[in-house]
């Protein structure tokens, strides 16, 4: 079995009916949170005769699968570790797309496309192990639940798939769909920032209630919650740089049950966004002193959490210049954008990139002779992916390993 570029896409684009096949029945029976019982099991008859040694998770469903290379030098533990990531979850949407393999549970739905990402890592397996005679290293498949707002891939590292081939890996990849922006096939990303950390502001502003038409002889939270929401915005404005962005949304706002009656307490749930470590701990110490001291100027009380989420996912210059490098031997130029700013969004595989150097891809999906900047984006009840690019992500996922497990262990450098 060879290992040049073009044979590997040849041999993934000849197993597209069954990496499509595998994502329409995860696709039926999308699953939400760390536990995915029907989708682990569909993993692990795809892995199935395989020669990985497969754990699975004590604490979630999640499959950690090691393929040990046959080429590669097992002298003083110097043997290259790549790590490739697909996440496996489901969101709570119900789903509106009309495609023949729409899921079957209701209010449930891959609305993100890691079924796609789940079915590509799938297929890689398959590429990687046919292969594995020529392969210099080893490789950790890591199929992980709860990315979804679970933080599956903490649960994971905890777990011990950063140590699942004996060493920590030289190098980590992940890929994710998208069902818009991009024209179909295009992958993108950037070195450095690649998006946002995710935070959460919770306040409980403690008042004492009354009639609604004696607003002296109460002390109302409702105003003070509105000052709140209207100030924070004030101080991202005054105190942080507007070239390394601060995006405060206030999503929940809930107070009083009746229109004449001032309450007791207002609740206010905002998520904070941020794209620098140091302006993230700059925001979990402004952001409640700015609320405290608001509450207290009007002689009232406030309960204030403030929640730690996802880091920033940063991907590091060199990994992100070789995976360009990869898309353009692998598939030609022309298939690969440098994104010109982050993405707002989070995702729990900074927690990866935080530990193992690494890179992040975007990969479009959007249905051939769909405009990208119409097409219903990621989480919508309408978002479709296609499975025209299923092939070639598998076929990216397994020349990525492939390619930096030759490039040995330690950093990549572009001296290298």
């Amino acid at each position: 079995m060879t290992l040049s570029p073009a044979a590997l896409l040849e041999d993934a684009r000849s197993m597209a009916g069954d990496i499509a096949d595998l994502r329409h029945r995860l696709h039926r029976e999308p699953e939400l949170g760390l536990q995915l019982p029907r989708t682990q099991e569909k993993v692990l008859q795809a892995l199935d005769g395989l020669p990985y040694e497969i754990t699975l998770g004590s604490n979630t469903t999640s499959v950690t699968a090691v393929l040990r290379g046959g080429a590669a030098s097992r002298e003083r533990g110097v043997t290259p570790v790549v790590l490739l990531r697909g996440d496996m979850d489901a969101l709570p949407v119900q789903e509106a797309t009309g495609v023949p393999y729409t899921s079957t549970i209701d209010g449930v739905m891959h609305a993100c496309g890691h079924d796609l990402h789940t079915s590509m890592l799938a297929g890689a397996a398959t590429l990687l192990a046919e292969r594995r005679a020529e392969l210099q290293g080893d490789v950790v498949l890591m199929f992980q639940p709860g990315e979804e707002g679970h933080d599956g891939a903490g649960v994971m590292i905890r777990e011990g798939v950063l140590g699942a081939a004996g060493r920590a890996p030289d190098a980590a990849y992940g890929l994710h769909v998208v069902s818009s922006l991009l024209p179909t096939g295009v992958f993108a990303s950037r070195g450095g920032p690649l998006m946002s950390a995710s935070d959460g502001l919770m306040v409980t502003v403690r008042g004492a209630g009354g009639h609604g038409s004696s607003p002296h002889s109460a002390k109302d939270p409702v105003t003070v919650a509105a000052e709140i929401v209207t100030q924070l915005q004030v101080m991202i404005t005054r105190q942080f740089d507007m070239f390394d962005p601060v995006v405060l949304s206030v999503g929940v706002l809930h107070a009083g049950t009746q229109r004449n009656i001032i309450p007791e307490t207002a609740r206010i749930e905002a998520t904070v966004r941020t794209y620098s470590t140091a302006n993230r701990n700059r925001m979990t110490e402004a952001a409640p002193r700015l609320v405290r001291h608001l509450a207290a100027a009007h002689g009232l009380e406030a309960d204030i959490e403030y929640i730690h989420e996802y880091p920033v996912t940063i991907t590091d210059h060199d990994e992100t210049a070789h995976a360009e490098a990869q898309v353009a031997e692998l598939l030609g130029a022309g298939r690969y954008v440098t994104m010109p700013q982050p993405m707002s969004g989070s995702e729990d595989f900074s927690r990866i990139l935080e530990a193992v150097p690494g890179t992040f891809l975007f990969l479009s999906a959007v249905t051939p002779g769909v405009e990208p900047g119409t097409s219903p984006f990621n989480h919508s009840p309408y978002a479709v992916f296609d499975d025209s690019i299923l092939a070639d992500g598998a076929a990216l996922y397994a020349q990525l390993a492939i390619s930096r497990m030759a490039a040995g262990t330690g950093p990549l450098t572009a001296a290298r």
